[in-house]
């Protein structure tokens, strides 16, 4: 495994995704700082300072996508849990790589795959989480409430710590996924999951769909019973 520090840039994933063909599978980079880091969506990953996490890992698992890669990030999500449990925390997931303490919100995925025509050349993991934050800060992010595991313990964290035993968590078992996919982790996924039975609103495709949150299925989709009978997205937003 490579590891590359950069002291600042635009955005990690941009920046593997601008040069994947240079680095090696399972290449890590992360940054000090970040000056136009994303989420899904296009949503804006605040930078709340060089002592956070800003990573992106560069995968090279084969030359033709299988849908196993698209659960990559829910696959880092469970693994992002277990580090927080490391640190006394209990996280949640909101479907699909949300990763929450308390309700809110700390830390998010992006993955990005870079094509050829058909061939993959790759695949840009990308994680932000909030490791060290003063509270003013994680209340001046808009649109969503927010935390930082300094704020959860009381104490300030390792960056760098935190981001070789995310590392070492999540390549524990990443060959195996590969291999077996998102069943192989589904249940522990579910034990994870909130608001799962309770009713929701999930942005799809412009669209907003209102619906019981019934289940996760065994391809990582989430399955909604709606007035009009049940569905499986793949992707989404839910609201709150």
């Amino acid at each position: 495994m490579n590891k590359i520090h950069l002291v600042e840039i635009n955005s990690t994933n941009t920046y593997a995704k601008e040069n994947i063909d240079k680095f090696e599978d399972k290449t890590v980079i992360y940054t000090d700082h970040q000056t136009a880091g994303r989420g899904r969506f296009t949503r804006k990953w605040f930078d709340l300072g060089s002592r956070n996490l800003y990573m992106t890992i560069v995968l090279h698992p084969g030359e033709k996508f299988i849908e196993t890669y698209s659960n990559l990030t829910q696959y880092l999500a469970l693994k992002t849990c277990k580090v927080l449990e490391a640190y006394g925390v209990n996280s949640q997931i909101k479907w699909p790589n949300d990763n929450l303490v308390n309700g809110k919100k700390i830390g998010g995925i992006l993955s990005e795959a870079v094509f050829k025509g058909d061939k993959l050349k790759g695949i840009a993991l990308g994680i932000g989480v909030n490791l060290n934050a003063k509270l003013e800060e994680v209340k001046a992010i808009p649109d969503r409430v927010a935390t930082a595991l300094n704020l959860e313990v009381n104490k300030p964290i390792d960056r760098d710590k935190f981001l070789d035993t995310l590392v070492e968590k999540f390549f524990e078992g990443y060959d195996d996924f590969l291999k077996e996919g998102f069943p192989s982790i589904r249940e522990e996924y579910l034990k994870y999951s909130v608001l799962i039975g309770e009713n929701i609103t999930i942005n799809h495709l412009n669209k907003q769909i209102q619906g019981k949150f019934k289940t996760i299925n065994s391809d990582g989709t989430i399955q909604i019973e709606t007035t009009s009978g049940s569905i499986n997205l793949s992707i989404g937003d839910i609201m709150g």
